[in-house]
């Protein structure tokens, strides 16, 4: 029989063979898009990143006969435990060959380290936390992801559930072309003026010259509109300074909304143009040339990712997310975009997806977040070796 283990990273050559494992994965798969290489060092924690300031991680690999098959993060997030008074462990970051066997190993390993550290429960997809990129995808292999969100093999929903792991929530992106957006259901468009006449709201995009301040507004009012969301978590000062520097390079001011009331903002909205053609062409490396790749190649992106409408939570449920939104349409039909998405959508977020469906867009892609709880032992009967 050949053997099967499972280690932790340590060194850097296992940081490298962790990496190097996706590329192999996906290397005859025209959807897959790399990652931003650089960005995927910080989020796993091979790099510095504020995620880890208050977050326990540990990567595993896992080898057949001494060649690395698979690969897992687990990790404990303290923000997560203390804002929803749980003992969850998460894992991410799951790649492995249709080896049951191994991806069985690497799931048990990941639950025994979590376990180890008192938690009740494992969850996951999440590279590391909500916040960040999330969701395994089970509907919708036919396209390629648009930016920042995730992509795998059909097959590992399968090695997944055998482990015991089920369904905890669903995410859905929505397609809509620009085209339709542009005739607007007549009870949206009215919804849109009486929010904005009954609360003499106005909207203006970011302002380039107080870039910083005005990513941290969006960012601030990100955090204050989530709290009664399924799974939400604040993103630390940290966080929100590291998301700050990231978007500065990505973001379009005019593609952006934030929307007031007697000067207060209340409400953020903005789409992110789709990178991944851009990505997929210089491999991922946005160092040392990969940047001007991307701004000179970003006028010619016909797709618009419609990532954030937040408002905060006293004037939900008033239409002024609608209210947010709406000044990027004219925006984007200048710049040629044709089509925009709405990604990604809790499956228990029924506002935003009544909302999105009236409008006439369609579901394209689902993404699924699955629970386990720990202490069950491993469906697997067969003993492997571990070495974690």
């Amino acid at each position: 029989m050949s053997e099967v283990i499972c280690r932790p990273v340590e060194s850097r050559r296992d940081q490298k063979e962790f990496l190097q494992l996706e590329k192999r994965l996906y290397r005859d798969d025209p959807n897959w898009v790399p990652p931003i290489w650089d960005e995927r060092k910080k989020l796993v924690g091979f790099k510095a990143h504020p995620f880890y300031l208050d977050a326990d991680g540990q990567t595993f690999l896992v080898y057949r006969d001494g060649v690395v098959v698979g690969r897992i993060l687990a990790v404990v997030n303290h923000a997560h435990n203390r804002t929803h008074e749980e003992k969850t462990g998460f894992f991410g970051f799951f790649e492995c060959e249709n080896d049951p066997e191994a991806a069985h190993l690497l799931l048990q390993t990941a639950s025994d380290w979590l376990e180890e550290r008192d938690m009740t429960v494992i969850r996951g997809p999440v590279h590391p936390s909500l916040n960040y990129e999330v969701g395994l995808l089970v509907d919708g292999f036919d396209t390629p992801p648009t930016f920042l969100i995730t992509y795998n093999h059909d097959y590992y929903e399968s090695l997944i559930q055998s482990f015991g792991f089920e369904k905890s929530q669903d995410l859905f992106s929505y397609d809509a072309s620009i085209d339709m957006l542009n005739d607007l259901d007549p009870k949206l468009l009215f919804v849109i003026q009486e929010a904005t006449r009954r609360f003499k709201a106005t909207t203006r995009p970011i302002r380039r010259s107080h870039f910083n301040e005005d990513v941290r507004i969006f960012l601030n009012i990100y955090n204050e509109s989530l709290k009664q969301t399924w799974g939400y978590v604040p993103m630390s000062e940290g966080e929100v300074d590291e998301q700050s520097k990231g978007l500065k390079q990505l973001l379009i001011p005019e593609l952006t909304s934030i929307a007031e009331i007697d000067g207060k903002p209340v409400g953020a909205g903005f789409g992110l143009l789709d990178y991944n053609p851009i990505i997929k062409r210089i491999g991922g490396k946005i160092f040392p040339f990969g940047w001007i790749h991307i701004l000179l190649g970003r006028k010619k992106i016909k797709r618009l990712r419609m990532v954030s409408a937040n408002v905060l939570p006293e004037y939900q449920k008033w239409g002024l997310g609608l209210v947010t939104l709406y000044p990027i349409l004219p925006v984007a039909l200048e710049r040629g975009i044709e089509v925009g998405e709405f990604s990604w959508v809790l499956e228990s977020n029924q506002l935003s997806r009544g909302t999105i469906q009236r409008g006439g867009a369609t579901c394209t892609k689902t993404h699924r977040i699955f629970d386990r709880p720990l202490g069950s032992g491993s469906p697997d009967s067969s003993a492997t070796e571990t070495n974690a």
